[in-house]
């Protein structure tokens, strides 16, 4: 049984919790400072609980000890400080950040790292990166590479037609960050929240704009391979028009504390959601152009006598299913571990990354 450290008891913390501890395989520490989250989380033999400022490394580097990894849900903020600290007490390293700053702090640390440093092992990026990958690399000659992800309400009630179904911090943070892509072989930032553009699926319509940080490390590992790359959040029509009034109209954009404020008190949170997953691949094969894609829906689903929102479920099978990988030793144990080094049916076939299985 491997002993980990779970940083982070909120909304994903507690699906990763869930999935962990039940799986028998795994005693996890959970620590945070919110008594009322770690309250919450489900209760199970292989589970403690601790009460941690993360900004004490003292304390930190001490919950490290004697676990096999370290797993961080915490706010993206926070990232850094737990990673330096991983570092140091020569413990493997998983995170679930789509702020591309902090990726690249990571990439740092990982180069004179003598354990795993895993970021982005969510759902975009994360699995959205590993399926992608899983498309563009059958193509002799690949021309276009689209990733498109969207956590959106099933039932939409209100003119954003949108719940907040993860972290605002990471939402907020997305919406306002430039965004990475390749266009026409270069590698380039794009604004966020441009590129607008609109599809329907499955007799649904959407839109789809650009965001930051979803693209994870495929830039690098793709540079000179593709001509264009880019990835766009998916929304229902309409909901962009008013982030983008309240973001840059009304300036909220300088004043994110105050948006977070609002929308937390505004929007409610939702366990009834869908996941949308769509990667479209163009190229040559053969001689021939072709074009290949990647579509799945993730719903809500009770586990364990329990609802969870699909966005909590994907984000934490992505995390879990790595720490599978890893813990069996289908990674390997040291530096820097990109999402597109996993193998993508390893990762499909695992207990946890079954979740993201079209048939389930």
């Amino acid at each position: 049984m491997k002993n980990i450290l779970l940083l982070g008891a909120g909304k994903i913390g507690a699906i990763i919790t869930e999935l962990l501890s039940t799986s028998n395989d795994y005693h996890i520490v959970v620590a945070d400072i919110d008594a009322d989250n770690l309250a919450r989380l489900p209760k199970h033999k292989h589970v403690q609980t601790y009460r941690i400022d993360v900004s004490d490394k003292q304390a930190l580097l001490k919950a490290m000890q004697d676990k096999f990894a370290v797993l961080s849900a915490m706010p993206f903020q926070i990232t850094r400080q737990i990673a330096l600290a991983a570092s140091e007490a020569n413990i493997h390293y998983l995170d679930l950040t789509e702020d591309v700053a902090t990726t690249q702090y990571v990439k740092q640390l990982a180069e004179s790292s003598r354990s795993a440093f895993i970021p982005q092992c969510g759902l975009a990026p994360g699995f959205i990166t590993i399926a992608a990958y899983e498309l563009a690399k059958n193509f002799d000659t690949l021309q276009n590479l689209h990733l498109r992800v969207g956590a959106l309400p099933t039932y939409p009630s209100n003119q954003l037609k949108y719940n907040l179904t993860w972290s605002t911090d990471g939402l907020i943070n997305e919406y306002c960050n430039p965004c990475e892509a390749i266009v026409e072989g270069q590698l380039v930032q794009v604004p966020p929240l441009e590129e607008l553009d609109n599809f329907s699926l499955d007799g649904v319509d959407y839109e789809a704009f650009n965001t930051s940080g979803g693209l994870g490390t495929l830039c690098d590992t793709l540079a000179g391979k593709v001509c264009n790359l880019n990835y766009r959040t998916v929304r229902y029509p309409g909901h962009r028009d008013i982030m983008k009034m309240l973001l840059q109209d009304l300036r909220l954009k300088d004043k994110r504390p105050l948006l977070k404020q609002i929308m937390e008190e505004a929007l409610p949170i939702t366990y009834q959601d869908v996941v949308l997953v769509f990667v479209n691949a163009s190229g040559h094969k053969d001689g021939l152009l072709v074009q290949e894609s990647y579509v799945n829906k993730i719903y809500a689903k009770t586990i364990n006598g329990k609802l969870w929102s699909a966005i909590q479920i994907t984000t934490a099978a992505g995390i879990c299913a790595v720490l599978d990988l890893l813990a069996t030793g289908k990674l390997a144990q040291q530096g820097l571990i990109k999402q597109e080094d996993i193998n993508f049916g390893d990762f499909i076939n695992n207990r946890f990354g079954n979740y993201f299985s079209v048939a389930a």
